[in-house]
């Protein structure tokens, strides 16, 4: 019985947090500021996505450290996963690893 009641709380908890995250980058443009031009997000785009989905988005660290080797082994993978923009110098996944320097 207590153990079905924690389980219901449980599965509330996690349908709340799945509908704040939802449309989480909606209007998010580089119009509106909150993409770069040179790949990934601004300090305002990250404020809002922040702001919308509780995460804690920090900004780039192409000095070193594990957010790096970590972001750079998750955009490998998707180099693999989306060749065409892979092969596209311009395209925002590449532009987001020179802004990493990866």
């Amino acid at each position: 019985m207590q153990f079905n009641k924690v389980l219901k709380e449980q599965k509330e908890k996690m349908a709340k947090k799945s509908s704040k995250k939802k449309g989480a980058m909606k209007g998010c443009t580089i119009k509106s500021g909150c993409k770069s031009k040179k790949g990934g997000l601004t300090a305002k785009g990250r404020k809002s996505i922040n702001r919308k989905t509780g995460s804690n988005l920090k900004a780039p660290q192409p000095g070193g450290g594990a957010r790096k080797r970590s972001y750079c082994a998750r955009s490998k993978g998707q180099m693999k996963k989306f060749p065409k923009a892979a092969k596209d110098p311009n395209s925002r996944l590449r532009k987001a690893r020179r802004r990493w320097k990866c």
